[in-house]
């Protein structure tokens, strides 16, 4: 099982790394002619279109992105109206902007670099005003497109070890990583951006299901090759990265496996050339579940990460009191949503909005690697530059007590610009937020795959962290570092980890729409 054989996460994960010198010997440009294509087009497969105005849910975003799913005990089946409201606010678009490489469509959710790498794909029995089938969406025409007719959802039962979640959804929701599309512009280090980007993508579909009243669930836990036949994909350009069951049905009405035969459907190729990074192949394939019993043996094996809790005194977090919060809609704040560009370095945020981002992103995530529910494989530091009520300096969040510890005290901005790639962004912030992890803890547990886990969770916790922050129309962007000198910064706590994201927080120079 290459899934256990973990030097293969380490080795993708040390040569991957940003470094000063790094960065200065091995310098990208950008090649605009060869830019790809933003969309997954299948040229000869009719559109069904969505359903183009579907009513909002008229749920706050904070509650969205904080309050419990719904349970899945009583029947809850998505419309074609539910569908097209997941689809849209988690990967439509939401404005669009002129380039020196063309016209950018930028979407729902946040993407390195705008080039929004994850395609989603639709598994669906009959529902209401729908037909059994395999779909791709299409964010460019808002549309489905069939690739298989019939039901499929106890292939995908099958290949989960019958994962309870996906095993009773009317509609499973799988993501896909499209290399090319990132790789242009982030070569190698675009498998670690799957996580990063799959999980922006992913807070804003829980965050409208839980608005839309269906539960849903993050599953790693299924064999590779069984969903990557299943959508038709070749596995050198796209590759299956998680699956989302939505809704629930108590029935027993799961479905056979069907066969899922070659499909060689043709797609408009992204470049007139594309570059392949070995490096991202082999850790793919290294993280790849290979059959059921070994996807069962993995979700097995969960165990709690524990966490090495702050020891000094903290500082309580102090929420927005209720009537304090903003009442904006989940929608209206996907669609006010951006990467902020320029941050007033003289603006200042106050602690209960810090405390109301970490404490909406850190409830929990439904997910099959976390176990029991409220754990979280990234642990969470910070750089305080002005938040009233928090000294400057640097912290670690405590999930347990709900309280950030000072660790060292003082003014580092000029850190901040050196750690964040050398970047104004960071030191301008109000304060940046650093995912770090116990990878060693986490690949003895989970194997390669853990490595999928842990960047994923990021992804997600950044994802909810950019809608609080926007709902408090405050501003927020996702950023790289120099992977090695974070660690250093923030050691003796951080020593041992490894830094997975960062997330810089404060007030746009020009305000937030």
């Amino acid at each position: 099982m290459r899934n256990r054989d973990i030097q293969a996460a380490w080795k993708y994960h040390d040569d991957t790394k940003h470094s000063y010198w790094s960065i200065r010997n091995h310098p990208h440009f950008l090649d605009w002619a060869n830019r790809p294509q933003p969309f997954k087009i299948y040229p000869n497969i009719e559109p069904l279109r969505l359903p183009p105005e579907v009513p909002q849910t008229g749920v706050a975003a904070l509650s969205a992105i904080a309050e419990p799913l719904p349970s899945s005990r009583a029947d809850s089946v998505p419309d074609l109206q539910d569908l097209a409201r997941i689809l849209y606010f988690s990967a439509g678009i939401t404005k669009q902007r002129k380039s020196p490489g063309g016209e950018i469509y930028f979407r729902a959710a946040a993407c390195t670099g705008a080039l929004y790498e994850i395609e989603l794909y639709v598994v669906t029995g009959d529902l209401p005003s729908l037909d059994a089938g395999v779909y791709h969406f299409n964010p460019a025409d808002v549309s489905l497109r069939l690739l298989r007719k019939g039901d499929f959802r106890g292939n995908l039962a099958q290949a989960t070890a019958i994962e309870p979640a996906v095993a009773g959804a009317p509609v499973t929701i799988l993501c896909t990583g499209t290399y090319w599309r990132n790789a242009w512009k982030y070569q190698a280090r675009t498998y670690r951006h799957f996580g990063w980007d799959n999980g922006t993508l992913l807070a804003n579909l829980l965050a409208v299901s839980a608005a839309s009243g269906l539960p849903a669930k993050i599953v790693l836990g299924f064999v590779d090759a069984e969903a990557n036949r299943l959508l038709d994909l070749d596995t050198r350009r796209e590759v299956s990265l998680c699956l989302v069951p939505i809704g629930h049905r108590s029935e027993s009405s799961l479905p056979s496996p069907r066969e899922a035969s070659v499909l060689a459907l043709e797609t408009i190729s992204l470049s007139r050339r594309e570059v392949e990074y070995p490096a991202m192949l082999e850790m793919h394939d290294a993280s790849s579940l290979r059959s059921e019993e070994e996807v069962a043996q993995w979700r097995r094996k969960q165990t709690v990460i524990a966490h090495s809790a702050p020891a000094g005194e903290g500082v309580q977090l102090q929420r927005l009191p209720e009537e304090e919060q903003p009442k904006d809609t989940i929608e209206q704040v996907i669609l006010r949503r951006g990467s902020t560009r320029v941050f007033d370095k003289t603006a200042s945020i106050t602690l209960p909005q810090l405390s109301t981002v970490l404490d909406c992103a850190t409830r929990g995530l439904p997910a099959d690697f976390v176990e029991p529910p409220g754990t979280q494989l990234n642990e969470l530091y910070l750089i305080v530059h002005s938040v009233r009520g928090l000294k400057q300096g640097a912290y670690v969040f405590g999930r347990e007590r709900n309280a950030l510890e000072l660790l060292k005290e003082g003014e580092f901005r000029a850190e901040a610009h050196h750690l964040g790639l050398e970047q104004q962004l960071p030191a301008d912030a109000c304060v940046d937020i650093f995912f770090l992890a116990d990878l060693t803890r986490i690949l003895e547990r989970f194997g390669n795959r853990g490595y999928r886990a842990v960047q994923l969770e990021a992804g997600v916790i950044a994802g909810k962290m950019y809608l609080a922050s926007y709902a408090q129309r405050l501003g927020a962007t996702g950023l790289t570092f120099f992977d090695d000198d974070v660690i250093n910064f923030f050691s003796p706590p951080a020593k041992g980890k490894s830094v997975i994201l960062m997330l810089a927080i404060g007030k746009p120079l020009k305000s937030a729409r």
